[in-house]
């Protein structure tokens, strides 16, 4: 599975940043595609993601009604759009996914090493 992703840049506070990650070479139906993020001297956490089987989507509490996640399932393209951006969404954003014969376990997925490919980071700068 290759995961390449795009997006990131250096905004103003309460600007607006896209996010994109496109999967392939998935093996099996069921998927979900996601977002991570990790700032300086901080552990890496989930910002978003989407499983592809219902659609079901997660949003970490610190980005819920200013990130939205969106999942163009024929291109296995996941998109995150990034509004209202503030100093503290700075940070390294990684995609990932993770697949099987069944759909994801929404508890399973919310474990940081369920997520079995990772693309490359992409820097999010905002400055203040």
């Amino acid at each position: 599975v290759q995961l390449q992703a795009c997006g990131g840049g250096l905004v103003q506070t309460g600007g607006s940043l896209r996010l994109s990650c496109a999967a392939s070479g998935f093996t099996f139906a069921h998927y979900a595609i996601g977002w991570f993020r990790q700032a300086p001297g901080k552990e890496r956490e989930g910002v978003s993601w989407i499983v592809s089987s219902d659609g079901s989507v997660y949003y970490g509490d610190s980005v819920k009604g200013r990130f939205t996640i969106a999942l163009d399932n024929a291109k296995k393209t996941v998109h995150l759009q990034m509004n209202n951006l503030k100093p503290e969404d700075t940070a390294v954003y990684y995609c990932a996914a993770v697949s099987g014969p069944t759909p994801p376990a929404k508890l399973l997925v919310r474990l940081l090493a369920s997520w079995e490919y990772w693309g490359q980071g992409t820097l999010v700068t905002v400055s203040s």
